[in-house]
């Protein structure tokens, strides 16, 4: 395969630190790569060294083809073609960007971007911010795209795409031959055989320190010399305490110089569990602390809800799910604006305190540290602040960063660190898993699930939708629809009520064949039928409707 791009060993600093270094780098036609890595470890970075936007510290780029370009969160001003407009579900190329939603914006910008039909294609963060349907759209484009390089946090777009998986972790380069499930594997693999070399590395080195005790009370007991002995005895025990101190020492010499050399294996540090003191949050006792009813929500002249109702039980995990525009982040802000004031379509608990996750990161300082930032409203103790900070990958000196150097996957975390240790009791989240990294997609899961508050979540990350949601209310026709479980349960509901429309139309359809065809046979049967021959052929036609019915069951 002919080579598109490819680089000498790459060193890039983030200031005075160093973000990465890598080996040289070869991306071959038909490559279908997918970067991923913690949070501001440098992948967007890479990608922008990689594309020639930005240069590196040390090293050469080559690129021997056109590559197009796809940022998240850069301008997208390319008109594009009305055929991959179509590809992406929209129509008017020119509409203006204040009326699309977040989700829209990325289509068009996605339509632009594959449009070109550059041999090599870099996307940063394509999926973050497409709905289900955007996200198969997407995925079937991708499809046909020969070779790419591809960053994203959704693992089901991964293992969907990509043949290979490239990993920044550490400053470091790892390659991974194989889909996202192939590359999970190798890493289970990797942290079994760390574990494995950690735990023979200690009892090596708690064998090694016996025998050193050893070693010392053997020369503790050489040195003590039999009372009632002569000279001549003294002098050739002396001698003898002599040569065996020389033979102790040389062993104890030997043993520290084994212990030296051997490189010590640290198991991977386990994640600390964090643990809440809720009742801190006053929560409200109420079975159902929220309720709507008959609520109409629109957005400009284009209405969204029509007389909606709903509750949300105590400590309900739901999700809000639909297409791209359909209003779910207007709804969530109209419920935290209704909350307490007296909206007559919102009624609430008084002790419910509603928690607001933007995706416009608003509540964090950008010149106040982690800490601070976290600790601003926190009702929770710093210890278990700085725990939760720890379990979202912010240890040691990072919680005295300012915010103004995080990436924005690590100011996503914060600003969901410091919902979660403030007063609120019920929290409101949308799109909380953009742009974060796995192993902080995970925490977030995890901790989520342990939440003893309701919350209202959007998200389209299907696996973290799934694992999270019990309740999903689904906008369908401008009402609230809802199905138990996740985007999965509800889609099996959905085919499933389909199926049984198609076998009630079906039904339908074979009664009135039947019916048309003994009106046929009826007629046929009078002694005069003026229309006799378009009847047979009729009869005809109906009778291989009737078999080929019979056939398809």
């Amino acid at each position: 395969m002919p080579i598109l791009l490819e680089t000498t060993a790459l060193t890039q600093y983030a200031g005075e630190r160093l973000l990465f270094q890598t080996e040289p780098l070869s991306v071959y036609e038909e490559d279908r790569i997918g970067l991923v890595g913690p949070n501001g470890s440098g992948k967007s970075t890479l990608l922008a060294l990689l594309s020639g936007r930005l240069k590196p510290d040390e090293g050469t780029v080559r690129a021997r083809c056109p590559i197009a370009f796809f940022v998240q969160l850069g301008p997208g001003d390319e008109t594009p073609r009305a055929e991959e407009l179509s590809r992406f579900g929209l129509r008017d190329a020119r509409a203006p960007a204040d009326r699309m939603s977040g989700g829209e914006q990325s289509r068009r910008k996605l339509a632009a971007s594959l449009g070109k039909d550059a041999p090599l294609l870099f996307a940063d963060e394509p999926t973050s911010n497409l709905d289900f349907e955007g996200i198969e759209l997407f995925c079937r484009r991708m499809e046909r795209q020969r070779t790419f390089l591809l960053v994203s946090h959704d693992r089901a777009v991964l293992e969907r795409l990509c043949t290979q998986i490239w990993e920044l972790r550490e400053g470091r380069l790892f390659r991974y031959e194989g889909s996202y499930s192939a590359f999970e594997r190798q890493q289970e693999e990797e942290l079994a055989r760390r574990r494995f070399e950690a735990a023979a590395y200690e009892k090596e080195k708690e064998r090694l320190e016996r025998s050193m005790q050893s070693l010392r009370e053997k020369q503790s007991a050489v040195r003590r010399a039999p009372s009632r002995m002569g000279n001549s005895e003294t002098r050739l025990h002396k001698r003898s305490e002599t040569d065996a101190q020389s033979k102790i020492a040389q062993g104890r010499k030997a043993i520290e110089s084994r212990l030296e050399k051997k490189k010590k294996k640290e198991a991977p540090r386990d994640p600390d569990a964090v643990h809440f003191d809720f009742s801190l949050t006053d929560p409200p006792e109420n079975k159902i602390p929220l309720r709507v009813v008959r609520l109409t929500l629109s957005a400009g002249n284009k209405r969204l809800l029509e007389n909606a109702s709903f509750e949300v039980r105590r400590g309900a995990h739901v999700l809000l799910c639909g297409p791209n525009g359909c209003g779910k982040t207007t709804l969530l802000h109209r419920l935290f604006e209704a909350i307490g004031s007296g909206d007559r379509c919102v009624t609430a608990a008084p002790k419910l305190r509603p928690g607001y996750f933007r995706q416009s990161l608003d509540n964090l300082d950008p010149e106040k540290t982690v800490l601070e930032n976290a600790m601003r409203q926190a009702v929770q103790s710093e210890g278990t602040v700085r725990s939760l900070l720890a379990r979202l990958l912010f240890r040691r000196e990072d919680v005295f960063r300012p915010v103004s150097v995080l990436s924005g996957g690590e100011r996503v975390k914060l600003s969901f660190a410091c919902l979660l240790v403030s007063p609120a009791n019920f929290l409101l989240l949308d799109e909380p898993t953009n742009y974060l990294d796995m192993d902080s997609l995970l925490a977030l899961q995890e901790t989520l699930a342990q939440y003893e508050g309701g919350f209202l979540l959007v998200t389209h990350d299907r696996r973290f939708a799934d694992a999270l949601a019990e309740t999903t209310l689904a906008f369908e026709d401008k009402r609230l629809v809802r199905y138990e479980g996740g985007p999965s349960a509800m889609e099996r509901a959905k085919k499933a009520r389909e199926t049984a429309q198609n076998a009630a139309s079906q039904s339908m359809d074979a009664k009135l064949l039947e019916l048309r065809l003994a009106e046929v046979i009826s007629r046929l049967s009078l002694p005069r039928c003026p229309d006799k021959e378009a009847l047979e052929q009729e009869f005809q036609a109906l009778l291989r409707l009737k078999r080929e019915a019979g056939q398809g069951k």
